[in-house]
């Protein structure tokens, strides 16, 4: 392998499809051993406006070094200066964020300007690495779900499909020495054309000249190999992909200490040239619960639709649930559940609640002083403001999150009380053991999550919170502490802009621990 880097070489990294930027996070967060290599995002494409913006805000938070700019930030964390203020202020740091972060569409009639534009970045750095994970909607079981169902679609003409050729084409181009490519676990079975999708893309991204039909006996500074991300009690050989089959490339994030239950798709491939071992390490470590994560944040009340919204009414619906028929015959039926609903109805009444706030100022507990996520000079949190739900859902976010107190398992609706089943079609089916039983899922205190996904930003009913005296929705701050985001990334735009940036990420912690196998392997 030639490797004409010095020690301690900052590489340079491309982040494509870059989201909010939790992959490009995790790298550049990375700090390297003495004498290794670190990582700098050289920069990020995005298409979306507001997830271009929140880029943007942190590859300014990276450059700010000095401690008055790091005040302003905070300052504009705080609402206490507004973007345009706190960029004017230094121009400098800001004129370096917008030329790190790109908002640009990446397809067929933007590819010479994004080639250059990526040149130009890289500045003939000889060593440089590509990550990102384009769009996956068109390979979730969800979205083929839909699809399926949809008449008018035609796979054809589904341009999500081939989104991942972009990526090809920047890669054919640049040929960085490693690339990370990352998607749902629904890529393994996903088909396009007839042709499973996992093995045509394995395939182009092995020889992306050839696949894109520019030459033909390539050579290895030209080509890659697909590794996977093999833990240290592995006993296989991550060439051994007709053995091992495709779930080699399926990486368990609640096996790598993030407390969330999220499988996905990640390629590491390593040009020929580097290629110096057979497969990637990536130690496990134990899975962190919810609780963990959340445990220390101030408690909030939701806010109630259909009504004038406030503290007193949202009490008054909650404390009614005590009055009625259903609740009485859970004193009956289960009535640790009961006891549970009613010490949870008396500590709402105790305890001053509020809906929280875009910043919500707030002391953290000592529990979190240290923590990897917990940063002291905010005083309080960003994106910390719960939403509305009808009086009917509180109550049943009331019986759910009881229930998963008391048996430690998110409740199905066989578990509801018949009154608080809600009118829907498909409950019928549900109950006789169709799917959507679990349309009412707590985040258990004592588990990992389940995988936080941008569904999160079209209704709550999936992401309960634990406490049964909050009867609410996971705010985003909290989506993004289980997405292992710190509390000083700021999310910009629309809160639902922000719970569909949280759930298409790559938690952060899990992509430092990437750029710590890759670090290791070309070290």
């Amino acid at each position: 392998m030639t490797d004409n880097r010095s020690a301690g070489q900052v590489v340079p990294i491309i982040d494509l499809f870059a989201g909010p930027g939790g992959l490009g996070e995790g790298f550049s967060s990375f700090v390297p051993a003495k004498g290794r290599s670190g990582f700098k995002i050289a920069l990020s494409i995005e298409k979306d406006a507001t997830a271009h913006q929140t880029l943007e805000l942190r590859a300014f938070f990276r450059t700010a070094k000095r401690a008055d700019i790091r005040s302003a930030y905070y300052r504009f964390i705080r609402g206490e200066l507004t973007r345009t203020e706190l960029f004017s202020a230094f121009p400098k740091e800001a004129s370096s964020a917008r030329s790190e972060a790109w908002c640009q569409e990446l397809a067929e009639a933007s590819h010479n300007r994004v080639t250059r534009r990526v040149a130009r970045a890289l500045q003939g750095s000889e060593i440089s690495i590509l990550i990102g994970g384009p769009p996956c909607q068109a390979y979730s079981l969800v979205g083929r779900s839909r699809n399926a169902g949809n008449p008018h679609y035609s796979e054809r003409d589904d341009k999500r499909h081939t989104l991942y050729q972009e990526y090809l084409r920047v890669l054919s181009k640049q040929l960085p020495s490693v690339f990370v490519m990352e998607n749902v676990k629904g890529l393994l079975s996903a088909t396009y054309n007839e042709q499973r999708t996992l093995d045509r893309i394995l395939s182009d991204l092995q020889d992306p000249l050839t696949a894109l039909g520019r030459k033909r006996g390539i050579k290895k500074e030209q080509r890659y190999t697909i590794l996977a991300l093999g833990t240290c009690d592995e006993q296989y050989d991550a060439f051994d992909a007709p053995r091992i089959g495709l779930s080699q490339y399926v990486v368990k994030c609640e096996e790598h200490g993030i407390p969330q239950s999220r499988h996905r798709v990640i390629l590491i491939g390593v040009r020929e040239d580097f290629l110096r071992a057979k497969r990637l390490i990536l130690p496990r470590s134990p899975a962190p619960t919810t609780g963990d994560f959340l445990g220390g944040m101030p408690g909030l009340r939701s806010g109630i639709t259909g009504v004038d919204d406030s503290s007193e009414a949202w009490l008054k619906t909650i404390s009614s649930a005590l009055n009625e028929a259903w609740y009485d015959s859970l004193k009956r039926s289960d009535s640790a559940v009961a006891e549970k609903i009613d010490g949870a109805v008396t500590r709402a009444t105790r305890l001053r609640r509020e809906r929280g706030a875009e910043f919500f100022p707030a002391e953290i507990s000592r529990d979190e002083e240290g923590s990897p996520y917990h940063d002291a000079m905010l005083g309080g949190l960003a994106n910390h403001s719960a939403r509305s739900h009808m009086p009917e859902d509180l109550k049943r976010y009331l019986f759910a999150s009881a229930f998963a107190a008391v048996h430690h398992r998110s409740p199905t609706l066989p578990d509801f009380p018949k009154s608080l089943l809600p009118d829907h079609r498909n409950v019928a089916s549900a109950l006789s053991g169709g799917l959507f039983a679990d349309r009412f899922r707590v985040q258990t205190r004592d588990r990992p999550s389940t995988t936080i996904t941008s569904h999160i930003a079209k209704d709550g009913h999936y992401y309960i919170h634990y406490d049964p005296s909050q009867c609410r929705s996971l705010t985003v701050r909290e989506a993004a502490r289980l997405q292992t985001f710190p509390d000083n990334y700021f999310f910009c735009g629309p809160r639902t802009a922000q719970y569909h940036q949280v759930g298409n990420a790559v938690p952060p912690m899990l992509a430092r621990q990437i750029a710590r196998a890759i670090s290791d392997y070309l070290g």
